[in-house]
């Protein structure tokens, strides 16, 4: 099993910053993808940032969103400057994971962290 952990969420004024982390860990032969969504109460869950072959943002977070990788630990990362509070939302880390050289591609999931963005 392939298991996706967030952490760094929590209450932000506007304006404020956040880095957000998400580990994978278990049985990873293969990461080609990792990237971050989120869903804000009452909407879908959208594509905030992804990082593959190329970087591909939301146009809502450009310039202001950063996302990164560190492939030895699995691990991605969201930085998030001046935020607004149209940013509040649950942030959900995926990971498109091969667990062996012969198996497929499958997705998965982080449990989701709560950014808030208020004063």
């Amino acid at each position: 099993q392939v298991q996706l952990v967030e952490s760094g969420g929590g209450l932000v004024q506007p304006g404020g910053s956040v880095r957000l982390s998400c580990a994978a860990s278990g049985s990873i032969f293969l990461i080609a993808a990792m990237g971050w969504y989120r869903q804000a109460p009452g909407k879908e869950r959208e594509l905030v940032a992804s990082s593959g072959g190329a970087m591909v943002y939301a146009d809502s977070v450009k310039g202001r969103f950063t996302i990164s990788r560190d492939n030895l630990k699995n691990t991605v990362y969201l930085q998030m400057n001046s935020l607004k509070p149209e940013d509040t939302a649950v942030y959900y880390c995926n990971a498109l994971v091969r667990r062996t050289s012969v198996s497929t591609w499958s997705t998965y999931w982080g449990q989701g962290i709560q950014v808030t963005v208020s004063s």
